[in-house]
């Protein structure tokens, strides 16, 4: 003889509440950590769109016969960025504008003190 049992397979409240808790735990682990990459990401295309700004700077200077210290004025920018792919200045991705500077001076970018560019010497 079979004893009936009316039993409903499913999940119970605690059940239902531990999963929840710790999707929330994991959630709040990787947030900041996808912030924290995405800050780094876009300041080394930052930093890398200095460095094709510079390349451009110094092979403008040396086929216009430019000395170190000539000043780049909007003209001098239109022709430099010649020298970039694309034939147009590269865009901030942190929503910041670049200044090309004068002959022998790294570019800067306005959006934070991180993005600047740095040289060593060989």
């Amino acid at each position: 003889m079979r004893i009936k049992t009316n039993r409903k397979a499913g999940f119970t409240l605690v059940e239902i509440m531990i999963v929840v808790a710790i999707i929330g735990l994991l959630a709040a682990i990787a947030i900041p950590n996808f912030v924290k990459a995405r800050t780094t990401a876009q300041t080394n295309a930052c930093i890398n769109n200095l460095r094709q700004i510079d390349g451009a700077k110094e092979q403008w200077a040396l086929e216009a016969r430019k000395q170190e210290g000539a000043t780049v004025d909007a003209a001098a920018q239109t022709a430099i960025n010649q020298f970039i792919k694309g034939n147009a200045a590269p865009t901030c991705p942190a929503n910041g504008t670049y200044t090309y500077n004068n002959i022998g001076v790294n570019p800067t970018c306005n959006a934070s003190t991180n993005h600047t560019l740095t040289v060593t010497a060989p």
